[in-house]
């Protein structure tokens, strides 16, 4: 139960966050609100993550998923490319959180 709890955390912080790039800089009142909205889930639901996943683990995949989610929201809604570099960065993160769920112990 807890990791479907982290997966609608992840969910809320990724809304948010493109709530956030939509709402230009809170000028836009439906999107700056729905940001608002989105993050108040993540933390919630992350909040009671914690209470079973160790911090450490929960927050690298938290943010891990919520990175690679984004670039791709990023390309896909707002046009926006990344350099080698940056995809080579996100592999790196994609292979940590992979590393983490299926080589450690410390999320059981």
């Amino acid at each position: 139960m807890p990791w479907i709890l982290l997966i609608v955390a992840i969910a809320g912080e990724v809304i948010g966050t493109t709530a956030l790039k939509a709402s230009d800089g809170f000028t836009r009142l439906g999107p700056g609100l729905v940001a608002f909205a989105g993050y108040a889930v993540a933390f919630w639901f992350l909040a009671q993550v914690l209470r079973t996943i160790p911090v450490g683990i929960a927050y690298a995949i938290w943010s891990g998923v919520g990175i690679a989610a984004m670039a791709v929201i990023g390309r896909l809604a707002f046009g926006q490319k990344l350099d080698p570099a940056g995809l080579v960065g996100i592999g790196l993160i994609a292979a940590g959180v992979l590393v983490i769920n299926t080589l450690s112990n410390s999320g059981h």
